[in-house]
């Protein structure tokens, strides 16, 4: 038996079984009616704005794909491109280990579209690059105007420690566009090489990316209550430390610890109405999604098996 193979499934189990003891630890004292009030407490300009950021998360997440393509110098048809882009990460978000399963779901799709295993390879690759650039960029932008944000998980200052971080990510994003401009050597893994991408996709990267996490986390902010909101900033911080931990765990969709750092991330506002934000963005961001894109591979699957049989 491979246990390797079995391992981050296991640990990705674990945190959801530990996370969500602590969440029921933390809600014991809120029943589900309460929930449901919070969940009808969100106005209708809330559902709306947070549903509208949605679509544009997902579609900055094709811009992922159409990046890399861009960098491999590969032709396919933008609608294509946009569903797979799509459906690899409806799946991914919720399957969990995304880097992946949204390799497998790729390799399936893009296969069929005369991209090799090495293509496909490079394209996760740079999608998971774009990923971790503008996670470092967004978050070193925050740590630095907003260093407090560490407080509210430290329960003590650590403003320097912040500032420091902060910077020190920035420096890393400097660090691989200076590197895309002088045009360093590629990055060998036995015949694997990911070569730097050229300076324009590297702005394409820390744009599009940014704006995805920028739109993710305005599906948390619009649905949660105006009362002690502390502002979007505040929130895309917490986000970004959420979505983060979320992602290391390897919990399928961050279950349960996704919602425990983000209440603890706001612990001054009423849990009630976090909570009933956090089941928007699940409802928008990974429900819905999981939906459309089962439907997506279904339809491409029997496509794919009307074509063998003409």
């Amino acid at each position: 038996m491979n246990w390797r193979r079995y391992l981050w499934p296991a640990i990705g189990l674990a945190a959801v079984v530990f996370s969500l003891w602590l969440l029921w630890h933390e809600l014991r004292g809120i029943s589900l009616d309460d929930v449901w009030d919070g969940i009808v407490a969100i106005p209708i300009r809330g559902w709306v704005l947070a549903a509208l950021s949605s679509v544009v998360a997902y579609a900055s997440l094709a811009g992922y794909d159409h990046i890399a393509l861009l960098h491999i110098g590969k032709k396919v048809s933008w609608l294509f491109v946009t569903f797979s882009s799509f459906t690899t990460y409806a799946l991914s978000h919720n399957i969990g280990g995304s880097v992946f399963s949204g390799a497998v779901i790729r390799y399936r799709a893009y296969g069929t579209k005369g991209l090799t295993g090495q293509d496909v390879g490079i394209l996760v690759a740079i999608c998971w690059i774009t990923f971790v650039l503008s996670t470092l960029f967004v978050s070193g932008i925050v740590l630095v105007l907003e260093p407090e944000i560490i407080d509210r998980f430290s329960g003590a200052p650590h403003h320097g420690l912040a500032i420091a971080a902060g910077l020190a990510m920035l420096i890393l994003v400097a660090a691989y566009a200076f590197g895309s401009w002088l045009h360093l050597k590629p990055l060998r893994i036995g015949s694997f090489q990911l070569h730097y991408p050229a300076l324009p996709i590297v702005v394409r990267q820390l744009l599009i990316g940014p704006i995805e996490l920028l739109a993710a986390t305005a599906i948390i902010f619009f649905a949660l209550p105006v009362s002690g909101n502390p502002g979007y900033f505040v929130v895309l911080g917490v986000f970004l430390v959420s979505f983060s931990i979320a992602q290391i765990s390897h919990a399928p969709g961050g279950l349960g610890v996704f919602e425990v750092v983000f209440l603890a991330g706001l612990s001054h506002m009423d849990p009630v109405g976090v909570l009933a934000a956090l089941l928007v963005f699940r409802l928008f961001y990974l429900i819905i999604p999981l939906l459309i894109a089962l439907c997506v591979v279904l339809f491409f699957e029997h496509s794919q098996y009307s074509r063998s049989q003409n």
